[in-house]
């Protein structure tokens, strides 16, 4: 989860012996969410569905991205060996974290953008990527 302002709310990566090259790439994919995201203009105001698809795949990952109407911004980065997901389901995945999302949001001890510390959430997202692997 990154803010409009492109600072991450919530990142997690499995197995953690890569993560700086997670991050890396979703820092990098932001730059795709938000040429996207100018491209699409007006359009993507009267759209509902804020699902921007396969933003670039690598030789090891296919990175996927999200957006809400308030400009925050969902990155998943997947194994490419995995060719059971489909675009239904990355979508349902996006829509089963924007909807977590919202639940932290209607907290009222939550301080809009503070980094994410939910039990629930993690939760979500662990259940999530053991569906994916």
């Amino acid at each position: 989860l990154v803010l409009p302002q492109n600072y991450p709310l919530y990142i997690r990566s499995v197995p953690t012996e890569n993560e700086l090259k997670f991050h890396y790439t979703v820092h990098t994919s932001l730059d795709v969410v938000d040429e996207k995201i100018s491209a699409m203009g007006k359009a993507l105001v009267d759209q509902r569905e804020l699902y921007l698809g396969l933003l670039y795949p690598t030789e090891d990952y296919k990175v996927y991205g999200y957006v809400t109407n308030s400009k925050v911004k969902f990155v998943m980065v997947v194994d490419s060996s995995n060719t059971a997901l489909r675009d239904n389901e990355i979508r349902s995945m996006f829509r089963k974290l924007h909807n977590s999302y919202t639940d932290i949001m209607c907290n009222p001890f939550y301080n809009p953008g503070d980094r994410i510390h939910s039990r629930a959430f993690d939760n979500m997202v662990n259940s999530m990527m053991m569906q994916v692997c």
